[in-house]
């Protein structure tokens, strides 16, 4: 698939600039769509007029320069390893006429340990957009591939979605919990990714709903799990591996503190609180996995406004359930 300059060179060295990027070659799609008769498959004959009226070229984002990300090492101080590997994609291809590439990566680690949380900021940093697939909820393959349009209900696959009704060519597909998907003797939810994952083979990805080929290789792909024991040695093969460890006490403590400071500024409520946390909700925060600590502030700014106060207490916090939430810490 070809692409061509569509932004000219930025000066500012921390912003993305584009180029478009075709995902598809119309000619496949209109010679489909002729192919099909005028009282059958409706649900497709959609599909390829929707194609050809939204085009094929899609922005392809890269960087003009490494952006700052100094902001996101402070806010995910247990990510480090994995965002020097981003910035080395970042530095290759800044300044060249070379989309960004970004070599498929598993998230390793407990559950609630922020792995969704550092996919969405990513997918923030290079300006793409993300999208989600819950594998844990997948009971067939097609989830990610579409299902033929011979089966009732078929659609195409979260793939085909986000590259043709996406506005990006490179946007941010993020696979969680890929340690739990269930397979059964007929479908496999993992089988897409065989040739997903790999660069040479992405560049021609046949939905097997559409039966078009989409030029699936830019895609930023970002597999979260649990336990690499449930996941295939091949798809293993075809990621980088991290293992995210839990933050330290300090590194969960300055979690929860930005944390406040985004909750308090995005409101128009945050107004009426002081600007920083107390210590003694930050201790009690910092037992929490990061994916708690958000329900834990919500509940505690509100419990300080019921009472008329303008600073939260240890005591606003929800206290029920801390046991079932607190995390090991690395010392």
């Amino acid at each position: 698939m070809e692409s061509r300059s569509l932004v000219p060179h930025s000066t500012a060295f921390n912003l993305p600039i584009a180029q478009m990027r075709s995902v598809f070659e119309p000619a496949e799609v209109e010679r489909k769509l002729a192919k099909l008769s005028e009282r059958e498959h409706e649900s497709l004959r959609s599909t390829y007029q929707r194609m050809l009226e939204r085009g094929p070229d899609r922005f392809e984002v890269r960087p003009c320069g490494v952006p700052e990300m100094a902001p996101l090492y402070e806010a995910l101080p247990n990510f480090t390893e994995v965002l020097d590997d981003v910035k080395r994609h970042l530095a290759l291809s800044q300044d060249s006429r070379d989309g960004l590439e970004v070599t498929p990566m598993l998230l390793l680690g407990a559950p609630g340990i922020g792995k969704t949380h550092f996919a969405r900021q990513l997918a923030d940093l290079l300006g793409t957009g993300m999208s989600l697939v819950p594998m844990s909820s997948m009971t067939a393959g097609w989830l990610l591939s579409g299902a033929s349009s011979q089966w009732k209900g078929a659609r195409p696959g979260k793939v085909f979605e986000a590259l043709v009704d996406g506005q990006y060519a490179n946007p941010v597909i993020v696979v969680d919990e890929i340690d739990k998907a269930s397979a059964d003797a007929q479908y496999d939810p993992l089988g897409a990714l065989y040739s997903l994952l790999e660069h040479d083979t992405a560049g021609n990805f046949v939905d097997e709903f559409a039966e078009v080929s989409i030029d699936a290789s830019r895609v930023v792909w970002i597999t979260t799990a649990n336990d690499e024991r449930g996941i295939p040695e091949p798809i293993l093969n075809r990621m980088n591996v991290f293992e995210i460890e839990p933050p330290t006490l300090e590194q969960a403590r300055e979690i929860a503190r930005r944390l406040y400071l985004s909750i308090r500024g995005s409101h128009d409520w945050g107004r009426r609180f002081a600007e920083e946390a107390p210590a003694s909700v930050l201790d009690v925060l910092a037992e929490l996995a990061p994916r708690e600590m958000r329900r834990a502030l919500m509940t505690a700014f509100g419990n300080a406004r019921l009472d008329g106060r303008d600073e939260l207490q240890a005591d606003d916090l929800p206290r029920g359930g801390s046991q079932r939430l607190r995390m090991g810490f690395v010392q």
